[in-house]
């Protein structure tokens, strides 16, 4: 499939830093991390294909299509090389795309990924997608949010909480039944060992498809990485705890 345009928005200046979001969501989950990031970085945002103000070509997608977006926007944009910090699925594209074009990778931080799955973690993962399919993702939304947030900044924060639903809803089913279907079948652990670029893994402690478990596996897999767990959160931690991510990010990306 032909690379699209994808929408994007850069703000700050210095080395540039591609931030490539997960399913249903948009270039705009990065702000509280621009916010800080932008003062060291030129931080380029963008909307994955279907997403957001990207346009939306027909489903299905493949991790392949993904990552040569990304290629497309660096290459429109006339940067040689990039940093690239990914979230969820945004975690698989940026390891993809520095095993894809290591030349133009400087470093690749992966954020609530998921590599290493037992056959019981891809059954429940794959089983997730059937159900979208059989009954549709509205009925399927308030299980999901209960693994993105902590019960706590749900029950403190229903803006955020409405705002993120909105963004799912307002992403075509299509579309998001095509990216879910790149998480579940996605599965780095053949090629990770591949990716020598410095690497950043962080995760949440109690993120349930995203777990410290499968974050430790990456981290032994990439040549030359570290590894970052954030006590008490769970999947969606650039809106919960931006400060708390940004730490390391910023520690990490300064070093390299």
């Amino acid at each position: 499939m032909t690379a699209v345009d994808v929408a994007y928005t850069v703000t700050g200046s210095g080395p540039p830093l591609y931030m490539v979001h997960g399913i249903g969501s948009r270039k705009s989950t990065w702000d509280a991390m621009t916010a800080e990031l932008s003062r060291h970085f030129t931080c380029v945002a963008y909307d994955l294909r279907g997403h957001g103000e990207s346009p939306i070509p027909d489903p299905p997608y493949s991790l392949e299509d993904l990552v040569e977006d990304l290629e497309a926007l660096r290459l429109r944009l006339g940067h040689e090389q990039i940093h690239i910090i990914g979230h969820s699925l945004g975690g698989m594209i940026g390891p993809a795309y520095a095993l894809a074009h290591p030349d133009h990778t400087l470093t690749v931080t992966l954020l609530s990924t998921a590599a290493g799955r037992t056959d019981d973690d891809s059954t429940r993962v794959k089983a997730v997608v059937t159900r979208m399919e059989d009954e549709g993702v509205g009925p399927v939304l308030p299980a999901l949010v209960a693994r993105w947030y902590t019960d706590e900044f749900a029950a403190a924060n229903p803006a955020a909480i409405e705002d993120r639903i909105a963004q799912v809803v307002g992403t075509p089913e299509p579309v998001f039944l095509a990216v879910f279907h790149v998480y579940a079948e996605t599965e780095m652990a053949p090629w990770l060992g591949d990716v020598t670029h410095p690497c950043l893994v962080l995760t949440g402690e109690f993120d349930p498809g995203c777990p410290p478990r499968l974050n430790e596996f990456i981290d032994s897999e990439l040549p030359d990485s570290e590894l970052v767990v954030l006590d008490g959160l769970r999947h969606s931690i650039l809106v919960e705890a931006p400060a708390r991510v940004n730490a390391p990010v910023k520690d990490f990306l300064l070093r390299h």
